[in-house]
């Protein structure tokens, strides 16, 4: 389908697609079983015009898995959860059994990771407060084979269940985002920005808000891992908005006759494109 929101925001990539389904589309890219890759590459490659897919096994990582809606693979990072949870705070050089962990992984695993896994990603202050960020994390299992990332103007075959919409929008659009959710609605939180990786702000994040009574939309790709991954496939002053299905459509339908039709939000979106170098 054709967003009008899309058109209305001038955005400059395809707004994407999220679907749950047993059938992998054809010639969708995917990664290889077991190899590592960021899925936000992957959905940088979907708001491009290209399909992608996931299993439980071409997820990327871990956190791509728990953020696709895969389970808890953070049970099967090097060293479990406890090792993990160092690995998101201070590292794992300060207690033996991360130790012995980084000792067998040495040989086998990528620089990068080894230097995060033995000094931390410092995201968060420490191992405690990591693992009950953990513990609050909406973890789910979603009861298809595959997560389907496609750009929405390709359609959506009516076997896959769609879950939510991405948006890719620098400030002004995701502004105008942030407006159009708020606009038909009671109360002024209709706009979340959860802490976390960013395939779970747009993954796990958003299928929760889709089984909420009151769905929300979800602002991402804040997570400073997935914006050095996509520094060189987008532009680096974009965030992601990812629009539950049933809000997505509301927003679709809201718009006509809104503040998108009228003069403050052209004046703005013509002062931009004046001052574009």
């Amino acid at each position: 389908m054709e967003s009008k929101i899309a058109a209305a925001l001038g955005l400059k990539y395809h707004p994407v697609a999220i679907t749950w389904t047993d059938e992998k589309p054809e010639k969708a890219l995917g990664f290889k079983p077991g190899k590592w890759g960021c899925v936000m590459w992957l959905l940088a490659a979907a708001a491009k015009g290209r399909a992608a897919a996931f299993d439980k096994e071409t997820c990327g990582c871990w956190g791509g898995g728990v953020g696709l809606g895969f389970g808890n693979q953070y049970v099967r990072f090097p060293g479990g959860v406890e090792c993990f949870a160092r690995f998101l705070s201070t590292g794992n050089d300060g207690w033996p059994r991360g130790r012995e962990v980084a000792e067998q992984l040495k040989s086998a695993a990528r620089k990068e990771f080894m230097e995060d896994f033995r000094q931390g990603e410092g995201y968060l202050k420490t191992p405690e407060l990591a693992k009950r960020f953990l513990e609050e994390m909406p973890i789910v299992e979603i009861p298809r084979k595959y997560v389907v990332f496609r750009p929405l103007s390709d359609g959506i075959p009516a076997h896959e269940e769609t879950q939510a919409v991405v948006f890719l929008a620098d400030p002004d659009q995701l502004s105008a985002l942030t407006v159009l959710a708020n606009y038909g609605r009671d109360g002024n939180e209709n706009v979340i920005l959860p802490f976390g990786a960013g395939c779970q702000q747009i993954g796990i994040f958003a299928y929760r808000e889709a089984r909420s009574r009151t769905p929300r939309d979800v602002i991402g790709l804040t997570d400073i891992s997935a914006r050095k991954n996509v520094k060189h496939q987008l532009d680096d002053h974009l965030l992601a908005f990812t629009a539950p299905w049933a809000l997505f459509l509301e927003m679709e339908g809201n718009v006509e006759g809104s503040f998108l039709q009228k003069e403050s939000w052209a004046a703005l979106r013509d002062s931009e494109r004046t001052d574009r170098p």
